[in-house]
């Protein structure tokens, strides 16, 4: 994996961890584009949650059951907290990251299930400046990949394609993506480049919302059990190109990362 050099970012407060309020709701739109060898396009409604992975939000009943963070659903030992987790991970990756805050954007678990295409942690240094950001890819097979991501002063930054998400997909190619910082508007783009092309896109827009009990509970009623609702929409869309005789490729054995995938 490769990732771009870090330059010194901008001061101001958006790219800094002290100015960020957690817990937040996003909702968003995420569209998926295809340009080749056949073209589709979709998008869909989510919310999404940006959360402190020192203060993760925790709700009584009868909330409860609408939103919980765990460790075994993102990188690391399950057993461990997600901070805890990302610390060490970064630590492996020669970051230090003690004393520094850790913004996550995922789904949380809903109904006992969750499934996260991606998920976003913006890493914050004990100064408040972003020292990286990490993409925690998930495909439906049970498999996780992070990518270290080092971002210029847009937010842009590059790294090889390791892990295998769409059945139409070989794992060759290079990821360009794009991460806000996460203030009020929130914007995420992932392009898959191929041999000077762009067979592919992933783009999500937002616009963040406190999470209040209130707006917990008309999040889940607007969009029920989130988390299956995507899981269910991309295995719908892979029908679809199936069913439009897409050729698939074969999934190659993945070669877990140290510190990711479940021990």
């Amino acid at each position: 994996m490769t990732a771009t050099h870090a330059p010194v970012l901008p001061t101001q407060t958006a790219w800094t961890g002290s100015g960020i309020q957690t817990p937040a709701l996003y909702y968003a739109t995420v569209g998926h584009t295809r340009r080749m060898p056949i073209e589709n396009s979709f998008s869909y409604g989510v919310y999404m949650w940006l959360v402190d992975l020192d203060a993760l939000p925790t709700y009584p009943r009868p909330f409860g059951w609408l939103a919980r963070f765990e460790g075994r659903d993102h990188l690391g030992d399950p057993a461990r907290s997600i901070k805890d987790n990302v610390v060490a991970y970064l630590a492996d990756n020669g970051i230090d990251l003690s004393g520094g805050r850790v913004v996550m954007l995922a789904n949380a678990r809903v109904a006992g299930y969750v499934f996260n295409p991606i998920s976003v942690h913006w890493c914050y240094d004990r100064d408040g400046a972003l020292a990286v950001s990490l993409a925690e890819v998930h495909n439906t097979y049970g498999e996780r990949h992070v990518y270290l991501l080092r971002s210029d002063e847009t937010g842009r930054a590059q790294a090889d394609k390791e892990l295998y998400v769409s059945p139409f997909f070989d794992t060759t190619g290079q990821y360009v993506m794009r991460f806000s910082p996460p203030a009020d508007e929130l914007s995420v783009t992932m392009a898959l480049r191929k041999d000077g092309r762009t067979p592919f896109s992933a783009t999500l827009r937002g616009r963040r919302h406190k999470a209040t009990r209130g707006a917990v509970a008309l999040a889940a009623l607007r969009f029920p059990f989130m988390p299956l609702l995507v899981s269910t929409l991309i295995r719908f869309q892979g029908i679809k190109l199936w069913a439009r005789r897409l050729p698939v490729v074969s999934r190659p054995q993945h070669k877990p990362q140290k510190g990711v995938q479940k021990p």
